[in-house]
């Protein structure tokens, strides 16, 4: 009699046993397949839409300067389902390889499967500009070319439960057509784990 309580507990400590594993082999199953499809971290998307030029001021004499303001927009597209919080940043704006302007851009966060629009003003360092070598070559070809570069160092949080460290790498061309001040920019991100 008191074998078959004994080994009436050790078949139900197998079936037990056996339930967990197969429970548990399920569900690494299903967090992997999920964190390699659903939550794997997708590159966000980050443009720049130039509204146009302002304050645009043109001298020639005693020197030839240029000075002027880009306004822009600047949109973070986020296409993982966790949301994305970045710290102060600043993004670069070059011409032919020259920094002729910065733009701060504040903390902020992008929620899951959204989008943040952050509105700046560029003002050209008109000075660096002129200077620059290729900078009467593009004036006769009739248009500027620039490259803005931006890093967002932040944070990727998946259903409030993984976090983890993130950065966001944009780069946009930016062609500014100077008879019509008309803007058009290129751009492409990528995100680094």
């Amino acid at each position: 009699m008191a074998d078959y309580g004994i080994s009436s507990r050790r078949r139900g400590l197998k079936i037990c046993f056996g339930v967990s594993a197969i429970v548990l082999v399920v569900l690494i199953t299903v967090v992997t397949t999920l964190s390699l499809t659903v939550f794997k971290p997708k590159q966000p998307e980050i443009t720049a839409h130039p509204i146009g030029l302002e304050h645009v001021n043109i001298t020639f004499f005693p020197t030839l300067a240029i000075n002027a303001t880009l306004d822009m927009v600047v949109t973070i597209g986020n296409r993982n389902y966790g949301s994305f919080k970045f710290g102060n940043s600043t993004a670069y704006l070059d011409f032919h390889g020259e920094t002729v302007a910065e733009v701060l851009i504040g903390a902020g966060l992008v929620p899951a499967r959204g989008k943040l629009n952050v509105t700046t003003s560029v003002v050209v360092m008109g000075d660096k500009l002129v200077e620059n070598e290729f900078f009467m070559g593009d004036v006769e070809s009739g248009f500027l070319n620039f490259t803005s570069t931006a890093t967002l160092h932040g944070k990727v949080s998946v259903l409030k439960i993984f976090r983890m460290h993130a950065i966001a790498i944009s780069s946009c061309d930016i062609s500014i057509w100077i008879a019509t001040q008309n803007v058009e920019t290129k751009c492409s991100s990528k995100l680094k784990l």
